[in-house]
């Protein structure tokens, strides 16, 4: 190819049908691909679409910026490969070697193409690398914030898993709730609770606090705003799961239940459930004459 003038996407669309098939080769060959995640096709099709984005992007100079709009089409390609392999549980290095192991093939272009022009080799080079670190740097950012909602939203699932709402009786419902209260768990727990109140129509919500391994004055307003709502949708709480030093922590902090019924144990609060709404639990053979 003539060393005139010609910019560096003019290059790779020129030499696209070499430079796709020794892409995908040394793709493979890397030790950092995760043949078992990702099939051949996939791999091809991928980086078939990338090579064809790149030079039309490219058209504007040789030390662009990723970021402006002539690349938002490269950038979109990329954020969905990079969500796509972080699903897959491809690591952040690991989805950057996709546009990183394309530095080779394009540098065994360039070296045929003008070796007689070393000047001009060093030149579009560097600006080659410039430019796919630039790339592969956005696929890391885009694959951290894509682990980041993954993990964020098995954390809601989690929660929501945690904290489930039970019907014990016709009228009487009991939330366990197991390990710490804080403020993005509360909301979840009002929600979940509020909602069972108007599915079931439910006039009692015991509260068991028995698997919460500390209770200071935070959690404790927690419980008291879980106690305020369900009141306001007509559902009376009692909490359950009061062990002595949980007490004396209460008492120590002068934190006030006000009005709230508060029991030791879930059998004990069910037994006051039961008693509220004018019920008994009566052994058979206690009938039987």
């Amino acid at each position: 190819m003539p060393t005139g003038e010609w910019t560096a996407g003019d290059f790779i669309r020129r030499h696209s049908d070499t430079l796709l098939p020794n892409w995908v080769r040394h793709q493979r060959d890397s030790t950092s691909l995760r043949r078992d995640l990702i099939s051949d096709r996939d791999l091809e099709q991928q980086s078939k679409q990338f090579l064809s984005l790149l030079p039309e992007a490219m058209r504007n100079g040789h030390t662009p910026d990723v970021n402006g709009p002539e690349w938002n089409s490269v950038r979109e390609l990329l954020a969905e490969i990079s969500q796509t392999r972080a699903r897959l549980g491809f690591s952040p290095s690991e989805t950057a070697t996709f546009v990183f192991s394309l530095k080779q093939p394009i540098f065994e272009a360039l070296r045929r193409d003008l070796k007689t022009d070393p000047e001009r080799l060093a030149i579009e080079t560097w600006n080659t690398t410039m430019l796919l670190d630039q790339l592969g740097l956005y696929t890391t950012e885009v694959h951290r914030k894509g682990r980041d909602e993954v993990i964020a939203r098995q954390q809601e699932e989690m929660l929501e898993l945690s904290t489930p709402v039970v019907k014990l009786w016709e009228g009487i419902l009991a939330l366990p709730l197991i390990g710490t209260l804080d403020s993005a768990r509360t909301q979840i727990v009002m929600e979940n609770l509020l909602q069972m109140i108007v599915e079931t129509g439910a006039g009692i919500a015991i509260i068991d606090i028995t698997g919460v391994p500390t209770v200071d004055t935070l959690v404790a307003q927690h419980l008291l705003k879980t106690v305020a709502a369900a009141r306001l949708m007509g559902a009376e709480c009692i909490i359950s799961g009061i062990r002595p030093q949980i007490a004396q922590t209460i008492v120590h902090l002068g934190v006030e239940l006000q009005d709230v019924v508060t029991k030791a144990t879930l059998a004990d609060a069910f037994a006051v459930a039961l008693e509220r709404l004018n019920l008994t639990v009566a052994s058979r053979r206690a009938g039987v004459a």
